[in-house]
């Protein structure tokens, strides 16, 4: 069995790693700094933390679920107990874009992300349709990276992916520079930025009068019809009246240079301003 250290193994991410490693082909030891952290993997999956040294002793594959903001100061920490070939998995592109990993050609860096449960799925339990983060219930597509190590090393870290973000649908491969596109970039700067926009937007007609219900009502029934067109789910136009709404709106809400947030030197200082 591939033995696998999971840091941050009672975290809020980690401790989703941990269950979704149950009864999979890994042996897993689990690291975990807090009392909390600790007591939480203890009650709630039945699992012990070890010592940094013992989950490090003929580690094969070391996971960070530790916060971005961490992942630099941790990895500088085991660093000189990592033999060559190990593979460290990191979460997020964030840290390893902005350089925080060991400067260590003899390790293999692997990054993966969920896509998180589509807008548009299929899913008819109930449990599932509620799994909106994903790694639980709901079917997830995913999104990996192989920063460096040998090729033959991708299909190690995928089939980890895989199994610490279970149940998956698509798997996708894409350079650490994409990834850093898709997050922080279109997911984080563009799509939470519109969606706060929304959800002020919300507040703002409930404090013109519109009762909130119906006003939430109203705008997430139109978030998903008129996604459904705008992302090709299903065959659709959008009304003249709508059109022209957008004509006119688009230049209200968004200035002419926006799409300079995927510029390199912007997402480079989205990811400073992260870690």
């Amino acid at each position: 069995m591939t033995k696998v250290a999971l840091f941050g193994a009672g975290g809020k991410m980690g401790y989703r790693l941990a269950s979704n490693f149950r009864g999979s082909p890994y042996e897993v030891r689990h690291v975990e700094v807090s009392e909390a952290g600790r007591e939480r993997l203890k009650s709630g999956l039945g699992i012990d933390a070890v010592s940094v040294d013992e989950a490090l002793d003929g580690a094969e594959v070391v996971v960070l679920a530790v916060p971005d903001t961490h992942i630099g100061k941790v990895a500088a920490s085991i660093e000189k107990q990592l033999k060559p070939g190990t593979m460290i998995v990191v979460l997020d592109a964030a840290a390893p874009a902005a350089g925080h990993l060991p400067d260590r050609a003899d390790l293999t860096y692997f990054i993966t992300h969920p896509c998180h449960p589509p807008l548009f799925n299929d899913e008819t339990d109930m449990e599932a349709k509620k799994d909106y983060f994903g790694g639980v219930k709901a079917r997830q597509h995913i999104i990996s990276a192989l920063m460096q190590g040998p090729e033959s090393d991708y299909a190690k870290g995928e089939a980890i992916a895989r199994t610490i973000w279970a149940p998956v649908m698509r798997s996708h491969r894409v350079t650490v520079e994409q990834l850093a596109m898709l997050e922080p970039a279109l997911a984080e700067t563009m799509c939470a930025s519109l969606l706060v926009v929304m959800s002020e937007g919300l507040d703002e007609v409930v404090r013109r009068g519109v009762d909130r219900q119906a006003a939430l009502d109203f705008l997430l029934g139109h978030i998903n019809v008129l996604a459904s067109v705008i992302f090709g789910e299903r065959e659709g136009a959008f009304s003249d009246a709508c059109n022209k709404a957008i004509e006119f709106g688009k230049p209200m809400l968004m200035r002419d240079d926006w799409k300079r947030i995927f510029e390199p030197e912007e997402i480079a200082a989205s990811i400073r301003r992260i870690t």
